[in-house]
């Protein structure tokens, strides 16, 4: 049993290129005539974690449970309700959108779905040219060069540079929106769901990719993912997200060696193994995941848990550190 209340990072901070400080994300449903906020739905709910430069995060979960909205929020695409994003020591939370200029060529996403997030009248020359100009990463005699060095080092030939979205492959957009996101030396990449719109072939070479590119570059990942294969491999640090919440977080290693949440332990069991005759001791949650619109009381996990208690029906679970920074929150630890 920990006592002491969870910090879910290492106690030393040198290094941390972005600390989270209970962040929370909700987004009104009703309202008064007046304005009043009578009824709203909580996408992320008191999330903490830190991050050091060249990791990489794994974040997982069911759909729904917040993953998206606490990668945008996190770079302020979604304007956060709650709490601290500190990022390479600024506070840039209050931050408005003049400020937040300078920052974005610091932070980059990298969007699920390749089909949708490229503008279809633009050549990828265009479209990985612009942000460079806007942002003067290099002067303007240069920029040409500098996107076709880019464009090799995502996998991309020369020529491409004239064509159009609408010529190309799923795996050949992402590697366009890769290169776009890394278009403008970011330090701080969101990965959502990147490969999640992909044939498995080329998901291989996608996460394959970005893992040069991380070695190459320095970058550091919040790698947003379903597949829980992929989170193992890409991943050196994995938080669990149940309706909102964090409800596990720890290293790749303590993770998947010992999962101390339920919700963990199911979500682990449904991973399929490569023999056939090997029997999986397969969990089954009943039902379906409360609404973030009305959570249940007490610990949001009980509505489905098999293990859930009187206690658990009641009072919200402490996240406490047990040990080496693995920290979960459930009673029945305790």
């Amino acid at each position: 049993m920990a006592d002491e209340k969870c910090v879910p990072f290492d106690a030393n901070n040198d290094n941390v290129i972005l600390e989270v400080k209970n962040l929370c994300k909700s987004f009104p449903l009703k309202k008064t005539i007046t304005g009043k906020v009578t009824q709203e739905l909580i996408a992320v709910d008191n999330v903490s974690f830190k991050l050091k430069a060249g990791e990489t995060l794994g974040i997982v979960g069911e759909s729904g449970c917040g993953k998206t909205t606490l990668g945008r929020a996190i770079l302020k695409l979604h304007e956060p309700t709650g709490g601290n994003i500190i990022f390479e020591g600024k506070d840039i939370t209050k931050y408005k959108k003049k400020q937040m200029r300078e920052i974005r060529k610091k932070m980059q996403i990298i969007f699920q779905d390749p089909y949708s997030s490229l503008p279809p009248r633009s050549t990828v020359g265009g479209i990985l040219s612009e942000p460079v100009e806007v942002h003067k990463i290099v002067p303007k005699a240069e920029i040409k060069n500098y996107v076709l060095d880019l464009m090799d080092k995502c996998g991309l030939r020369d020529y491409y540079y004239e064509r159009y979205p609408h010529e190309f492959s799923g795996g050949q957009r992402q590697r366009i929106c890769i290169a776009r996101a890394l278009s403008v030396n970011p330090g701080l990449v969101v990965c959502d769901e990147p490969v999640s719109a992909l044939d498995v072939s080329i998901q291989a070479q996608i996460i394959n990719l970005l893992k040069k590119l991380q070695e190459d570059l320095g970058l550091t990942y919040i790698f947003i993912s379903h597949d829980l294969s992929v989170v193992k491999y890409i991943s050196d640090k994995i938080g669990v997200m149940y309706l909102g919440s964090m409800v596990e977080y720890g290293t790749k290693e303590d993770i998947f060696s010992k999962p101390l949440h339920p919700y963990t332990q199911a979500l682990f069991s449904a991973i399929p193994h490569p023999d056939p005759d090997v029997k999986m001791n397969r969990i089954i949650l009943k039902g379906d995941i409360p609404s973030p619109a009305n959570p249940p009381k007490g610990c949001r996990f009980h509505t489905r848990c098999p293990h859930a208690t009187d206690i658990c029906k009641e009072k919200v679970p402490e996240y406490k550190d047990y040990g080496n920074g693995h920290c979960a929150a459930c009673h029945l630890l305790d």
